[in-house]
């Protein structure tokens, strides 16, 4: 796993937020985290965001979550997928909804994932010792590009 791999992290509830980046900890995930509020604030961190050097480089991948205020999760996805310079990055849903309608419409807009919050901290561990083991260690992504 590369540690200048960032991962967002879009969600509006700090103690989630919170419990994700220690679940992370605990996971071995020892990538960036940057954590934005809303789907307003997630497309302004994609399209403006730079590195160190100056550069515009894409996340690893973004976890988001559906219910956010201003703009949600499903219209975010919708507007990074109709974006040909975001369109490429993963996106897992991870949300408190198991409503099937949900999982649809995030898969029908282009999530690449669908994961339901766990109802324990443990669960949550798990899932993130998945996810780092799937998309940090299993999957081979195109070399990385510039946004």
């Amino acid at each position: 796993m590369k540690d200048d791999q960032t991962i967002v992290i879009a969600d509006d509830d700090p103690e989630d937020c919170d419990l994700a980046t220690e679940a992370m900890r605990l996971a071995d995930m020892s990538n960036p985290v940057n954590i934005v509020r809303d789907g307003h604030e997630l497309i302004s961190y994609l399209k403006n965001h730079v590195d160190a050097e100056g550069e515009r480089k894409p996340p690893a991948i973004i976890l988001l979550d559906l219910n956010m205020p201003r703009m949600n999760g499903h219209d975010a996805l919708k507007q990074i997928k109709a974006d040909p310079e975001l369109a490429h990055i993963p996106i897992i849903v991870m949300t408190t909804s198991s409503n099937e309608a949900d999982v649809e419409e995030t898969y029908r807009l282009g999530a690449q994932s669908y994961l339901v919050k766990p109802g324990s901290f443990r669960e949550l561990v798990e899932k993130f010792k998945h996810l780092r083991r799937y998309w940090f260690e299993t999957v081979r992504r195109p070399r990385e590009r510039g946004v």
